[in-house]
């Protein structure tokens, strides 16, 4: 298993008997951690031991990503530091950052410009994203003070970012109904445009496929892009899937997955050569004969709901909002909270117990009993 990384080629010897696309994602995680800590610091290796070792490779991605942008925000936007490039900041210059500063900061990162001589584009950040960014940092001031290379903890007087409680938020889902009208819209092509229906001729089965696989399992985008075909054995009438810290877990098959999947198997996929080695074996391929990419996911997710809900494409939900419906819809159907926690991988009951709060007809049925107008025609 080859992968390009800096104009060489990266090799791995894979012998954890996964397959080799799970191990090349999980490696090119591992390689741009590896890439981005160069650019940082050597004082700061204890920090990168930490994460290395206490967060799952997709978070200590984003905090590396969090704390580069950091530095270069000391460089560009402050006097804090002299350095000229993150990798020159001194622990001095770092043990001389205050409380406000790293304040001062979050409230940068809500909203920013980047000219590149060409474009100007306008960055926003939502208080979710600020809240991680914040802690990306924190747990760096932490771990220096730890080492004994700053004097003060200054986490302590880092400003609160609001961020809504899970069960504080709406709950997103499709209705089964509209579950219904969305595999309606995939199986026949109803509400697409003159556009979309000639590229769905091409990818209706497959698009279903992924749709069903969804709804029906609550998988996450990452586990589904990731399905090979040798991921399934219809004999035993199951497959695997492989969880967010590399976990393998086998989901059983039903007939209607089996049906959408060998239609799928036996006709369009059949048709589309796999352009390396590395798709030959992947489930979904695009036309192109590579494997399918989440963004194109993402994007006939929201073309399809968007169908389901009447709503414009922009509107429509993505692919998370599919794993709430399945966990939803299977909730109502009077399934055990645990055994619905089990099927989607939450590892707290109390993720689940979110969706069993969630009544999706409750406001419906409510306001249908306060039919005013309707009530007083029917008197008159």
């Amino acid at each position: 298993m080859k992968t390009k990384i800096d104009s060489k080629t990266f090799k791995s010897h894979n012998k954890s008997g996964k397959p080799d696309n799970i191990v090349e994602k999980e490696n090119d995680i591992y390689m741009e951690c590896e890439s981005i800590q160069k650019e940082l610091p050597s004082f700061m290796r204890s920090y990168f031991s930490y994460l290395k070792g206490n967060v799952l490779p997709m978070t200590r991605l984003a905090y590396l990503h969090d704390v580069r942008f950091f530095l270069n925000y000391l460089i560009n936007e402050t006097d804090l530091t002299k350095a000229e490039c993150t990798k020159d900041i001194k622990s001095e210059e770092m043990n001389a950052i205050e409380a406000q500063d790293i304040n001062l900061f979050i409230d940068y990162c809500r909203k920013y410009i980047v000219d590149d001589g060409e474009t100007v584009t306008v960055y926003e950040n939502s208080n979710k994203s600020l809240a991680r960014k914040k802690s990306s940092v924190s747990v760096l001031f932490k771990q220096l003070y730890r080492d004994g290379l700053i004097e003060r903890n200054i986490t302590d007087g880092f400003d609160p970012i609001r961020v809504p409680k899970p069960g504080e938020r709406e709950i997103k889902a499709l209705q089964d109904d509209e579950v219904m009208i969305m595999l309606d819209a995939v199986t026949n092509g109803t509400g697409l445009t003159d556009h979309e229906r000639r590229y769905w001729e091409r990818t209706k089965l497959r698009d279903k496929a992924i749709l069903m696989l969804f709804v029906t399992y609550g998988l996450r985008l990452s586990e589904l892009q990731q399905l090979n075909v040798s991921s399934f054995n219809f004999s035993r009438g199951e497959f695997i899937i492989y969880r967010k810290r590399g976990k393998e877990s086998v989901m059983p098959l039903n007939r209607s997955v089996i049906m959408v999947l060998t239609d799928y198997m036996t006709s369009e996929r059949k048709t589309i050569t796999a352009q390396n080695n590395a798709a030959e074996d992947a489930l979904f391929l695009s036309l192109q004969g590579k494997r399918i990419t989440e963004r194109a996911i993402r994007e006939l997710v929201k073309k399809y709901t968007s169908i389901a809900l009447g709503t414009s494409r922009d509107s429509g939900y993505s692919p998370h909002k599919l794993r709430a419906t399945a966990a939803t819809s299977l909730i109502g159907r009077g399934n055990s909270i645990y055994d619905v926690a089990a099927l989607l991988d939450h590892e707290q009951v109390t993720t689940t117990q979110l969706y069993a709060q969630h009544k999706m007809n409750v406001k419906r049925d409510l306001v249908n009993d306060m039919e005013w107008e309707i009530e007083r025609r029917d008197d008159n």
